[in-house]
């Protein structure tokens, strides 16, 4: 069996935790990273005698269930990148949290979902497919997210025609952990967000975007975008997260312009002095300018038209503070499903929780 043959395996078990009751399944989707093809044998054996054991053993608990998947293993040789629990013991888990709990974990370094709360894989997602991401907290997804995404993709069509690209909202682990630990609840809060704006859903560890651009090669050679605010650009642009890398920014900026990336710049309206900032406006140090000048010119980063100047008002922190204390200047800044869900279901803290609406 050549190497190549095993490189991903699709694994499951169906079972019954008690005699006569219905059935319970567990799918997986493993990404083999060993080289040789008795290696990679290795290590599907041991997954699947973990599978066993766990739906055995561990279908109470599916967190430990998860962590015990990668027992007598370790995390440069497989990464688990679906898992998908249904039936009658697990007809009460969201797939969506043992998504992000496979990131959490370390068992891979990034998970989907689609709209419809549905686990994706996302080789399936990317392969072979031109792609345009935007990063967010998403706390709440505002109307300033979805211009971003209207104005990035329709300059991307113009970029490259025909290329209808998917869109992705990702959001990171680091940003799930603003707090220090992940609150569930404020997770499925933006899920269900993003999905009533039907947007499918990256949970990545790649707080570096460079690192995500190494992710997308693996999967495609078309071109892809990545959408940011003019303010995120400027931390871009910031060398202390660089330090790791013997190449430092300039390293990290060849891995993440590679295979033609470009990035969507939406301008953004600085607090107080209401000084407008975009991709080629954008004030670093002068050692960096250079730098800057070479990417503009190259048209990497590219400033987006046709946005609608009157959303740059708002601000996510402001937003968010609105609906926690139920003044509903909040909800001019949100899509109206974003805010019907909001409201009906008390999401980001909206009082309506407290109150128990459902």
């Amino acid at each position: 069996m050549h190497a190549a043959e095993l490189l991903t395996r699709r694994l499951g078990i169906r079972f019954q935790a008690a005699p006569l009751e219905p059935e319970s399944e567990i799918v997986l989707h493993v990404r083999l990273l060993d080289v040789e093809a008795q290696q990679q044998q290795e290590v599907l054996g041991i997954v699947g005698v973990n599978l066993v054991y766990g739906a055995a053993f561990l279908h109470e608990d599916p967190d430990t269930l998860l962590a015990s998947l990668f027992d007598g293993l370790s995390r440069d040789r497989v990464e688990i990148d679906l898992v998908d629990f249904s039936g009658h013991r697990f007809s009460q888990i969201d797939n969506r949290v043992m998504s992000l709990r496979l990131v959490q974990l370390g068992l891979a370094p990034v998970a989907a979902f689609g709209p419809d709360a549905e686990v994706l894989l996302p080789a399936d997602l990317l392969h072979g497919k031109s792609v345009l991401v935007e990063r967010g907290r998403f706390r709440p997804v505002t109307r300033v997210h979805v211009d971003m995404i209207r104005c990035a993709n329709a300059r991307f069509l113009r970029d490259v025609p025909g290329e209808e690209p998917v869109v992705l909202a990702e959001i990171t682990m680091r940003n799930l952990l603003a707090d220090g630990e992940v609150d569930l609840r404020d997770f499925l809060d933006r899920a269900d967000a993003l999905c009533a704006m039907g947007y499918r859903v990256l949970i990545s560890d790649y707080f570096e975007y460079w690192r995500l651009a190494d992710y997308l090669a693996r999967f495609t050679d078309k071109p892809a975008g990545l959408v940011m605010g003019a303010n995120s650009l400027r931390d871009l642009f910031d060398e202390r997260y660089y330090q790791e890398l013997p190449g430092g920014i300039l390293e990290a900026f060849g891995r993440l312009f590679r295979n033609d990336l470009r990035i969507y710049v939406y301008p953004y309206l600085e607090p107080g002095t209401q000084k407008l900032t975009g991709a080629h406006a954008l004030e670093l140090p002068p050692a960096l300018q250079a730098l800057h000048q070479f990417l503009c010119e190259r048209d990497a980063l590219v400033p987006m038209v046709g946005y609608d100047r009157s959303l740059l008002r708002f601000y996510s922190p402001d937003i968010l503070d609105a609906i926690r204390k139920a003044d509903d200047t909040w909800v001019e800044a949100v899509p109206t499903p974003v805010a019907r869900l909001i409201r009906s279901r008390g999401l980001f803290g909206h009082p309506s929780r407290r109150r128990g609406e459902s």
